[in-house]
């Protein structure tokens, strides 16, 4: 009943969910429990025939619920008040198909005006997901009634069926639920800023814009941390009225010393040393002790596809960093394992504005023996190494191969590796060959497996 009350702006709305993905499907879910007899319609690109059994049958058993599946599925959206809109769907894709009078919002929207609770919101290009849960775990051990919620989490709607006002949610939250959001959390984190999704943005001022909502609504009595090495960051800074909190590569490991030896966490990478910091950050605002911290974060489990350790095989380690989907992830992973990084495997989807020059620098400079391509960026790294390459770097070019899928770029790897780090960081999406990042990911360490005993290697 008191959900229902809190979104009772929701209960004469003629509602389109569009997109029927996982947050297409809790936005359902939660509107159908509030509003049994409501009619409701859902609008995807998918065809119906490609969706799973268990998809068909949910659709199917509802009587009260309109479809509009196929390539025309936004045709129909003037036909509804009130468009609840997935993240994945550019707002520019849609913008043609809506009337003047219709409303646009999102999952994001209706849990940040229904939430009673404090939001920890935590976006940047990079490190969110490891972000997010260290702050979640780190308040768990410390007996703190919090929630995960976001990509790496829950979707957020079914949430606030759980919620109280102690309640304290943890939010990774990207630029696509950020954009147009008009309310910012009581805690923002923000890590870091480079060009990223500039397939769904129009360039990286758009993306810059749809990111900064996580601040620019923020009051005296919130707080904003930030990551001081960019300085798109500390010009929002100075637009934002929240408190400040900073934390930098400069500072990372002074303040870190503090608290935790470095030797004793279970993430590799300086990088993730950043987003530790930014996460004991936000703790230490609600008092955490350190020993608390210290016990957390010991005893953390890094994330899937994240600099994921592999195995050792034939003496060489292998790491899983399938979601790093731009050039400045892979420099990151490039420069964690340093003179150990022997092989590289490399190459997504071609995003046209996506630029290699700084990660084909930073390759020429390492002791990288092999570097594997797959379509179709591969080749656009390979172009950008070439131009790089004086007479002076020309004995440093690794040797370049291309492989054609997943398989033949790892049968590669254990061909061309003798020893040290075999390292996946794609430095692109994978929408090309893969259906996501976590599939790009475990297909490496199939085969990674698969191969690691095979004995003509």
């Amino acid at each position: 009943m008191l959900m229902e009350m809190k979104l009772k702006n929701l209960k004469d709305e003629n509602i389109l969910i569009l997109g029927f993905g996982r947050e297409g499907k809790d936005s359902y879910s939660v509107l159908r429990k509030l509003f049994p007899q409501k009619t409701i319609a859902i609008a995807d690109k998918r065809e119906i025939s490609n969706l799973s059994e268990k998809e068909k049958k949910l659709l199917e058993a509802d009587k009260n619920l309109r479809v509009h599946f196929g390539k025309n599925y936004l045709k129909f959206l003037k036909k509804y008040s009130l468009v609840i809109k997935s993240p994945g769907i550019s707002i520019e894709q849609v913008k043609p198909f809506l009337g003047k009078k219709q409303k646009i919002t999102s999952q994001t929207e209706i849990f940040f005006d229904n939430c009673p609770s404090e939001i920890i919101g935590v976006t940047g290009t990079k490190g969110k997901g490891t972000t997010a849960s260290l702050i979640y775990q780190i308040l768990k051990e410390a007996g703190f009634k919090t929630r995960l919620i976001g990509n790496i989490g829950r979707p957020v709607l079914s949430e606030l069926f759980k919620t109280d006002k102690k309640t304290i949610f943890v939010y990774e939250i990207s630029s696509h639920q950020l954009k147009n959001l008009k309310k910012s959390p009581h805690i923002a984190v923000f890590l870091n800023l480079f060009p990223a999704h500039l397939n769904f943005f129009k360039n990286f001022q758009d993306y810059k814009k749809a990111k900064e909502n996580i601040a620019l609504f923020q009051t005296e009595n919130d707080y904003f941390i930030y990551n001081s090495d960019y300085i798109e960051l500390k010009n929002l800074a100075k637009r934002t009225r929240a408190k400040k909190i900073t934390f930098n590569s400069r500072l990372n490991r002074q303040r870190l010393k503090k608290i935790l030896k470095e030797k004793n966490i279970p993430l590799v990478g300086k990088f993730n040393l950043l987003n530790l910091m930014a996460a004991i950050s936000v703790v230490k605002i609600y008092g955490v002790p350190e020993e608390k911290i210290k016990r957390a974060v010991n005893s953390f489990q890094p994330l899937p596809h994240r600099l994921e350790f592999v195995g050792k095989y034939k003496k060489i380690e292998f790491y899983n960093d399938s979601l790093a989907t731009v050039p400045e992830a892979t420099i990151a992973g490039i420069e964690t394992f340093g003179p150990k990084l022997k092989t590289l495997i490399f190459g997504g989807e071609d995003i046209p504005n996506m630029r290699f020059t700084s990660l084909a620098k930073k390759i020429l400079k390492t002791q990288i023996k092999t570097l594997i391509l797959l379509p179709d960026s591969g080749e656009k790294i390979r172009r950008e190494i070439m131009k790089q390459t004086t007479s002076r770097l020309k004995k440093k070019i690794p040797k370049i191969l291309f492989a054609s899928s997943m398989e033949e770029a790892v049968e590669r790897a254990y061909k061309n590796t003798a020893d040290g780090v075999c390292l996946l960081s794609p430095g692109a999406p994978s929408f090309n060959l893969f259906k996501d990042y976590r599939e790009r990911g475990n297909l490496f360490k199939k085969f990674v497996k698969k191969y690691a005993i095979n004995k003509k290697f």
